[in-house]
């Protein structure tokens, strides 16, 4: 007797939208958002693992985006597909109770999560973040308050934390 085996592909859709920092790429996995990418963003997976190009699973998601880049909204709230490790994921919804206009050091956030001497792990969890600016990795900083390390480059990060600060006019005009 032989017995069949089902095996499920997830369906991937991506889009590319506007924002103050450059094209942003979204990705949804099973019409969940999965991905958000900057353009030469380190870690960006390859286009062709994006799916095909479809707007529609990103109504919400783009209407968050342009809520939050207009000042609006200050706390995503959407449904994430989060692919990683365990401690990964758990790095990451740590990323998400940073309150907007604040920062966190990797070795606070190494501490919340009850592992002190895992700063450089948080650092390297932080930098697999697949959902940059909804999961605000652009918060955590280095221990002497360094903007170390952002996957989307140190001048995005720089100008994202300065507009969640009320200062994105002054550092704009550097950029």
């Amino acid at each position: 007797m032989t017995t069949a085996r089902t095996t499920v592909v997830a369906s991937r859709r991506h889009t590319v939208t506007d924002s103050p920092y450059g094209p942003l790429t979204l990705v949804a996995t099973d019409g969940v958002l999965a991905g958000l990418y900057m353009t030469a963003q380190r870690h960006r997976p390859p286009e062709e693992t994006f799916g095909e190009p479809d707007p529609v699973p990103f109504d919400e998601t783009i209407r968050q985006l342009d809520a939050y880049f207009a000042g609006e909204l200050k706390e995503f709230d959407l449904p994430l597909h989060l692919d990683g490790t365990p401690f990964q994921r758990t790095v990451w919804a740590e990323l998400r109770r940073i309150p907007y206009g604040e920062t966190r050091s990797y070795g606070e956030l190494a501490e919340i999560l009850g592992k002190p001497g895992a700063s450089r792990a948080v650092g390297l969890a932080n930098g697999k973040n697949p959902v940059g600016i909804i999961v605000p990795c652009h918060r955590v900083i280095g221990a002497s308050g360094s903007l170390t390390g952002y996957g989307g480059g140190l001048d995005r990060k720089q100008r994202l934390l300065a507009f969640e600060n009320g200062t994105r006019d002054t550092v704009q005009a550097l950029f």
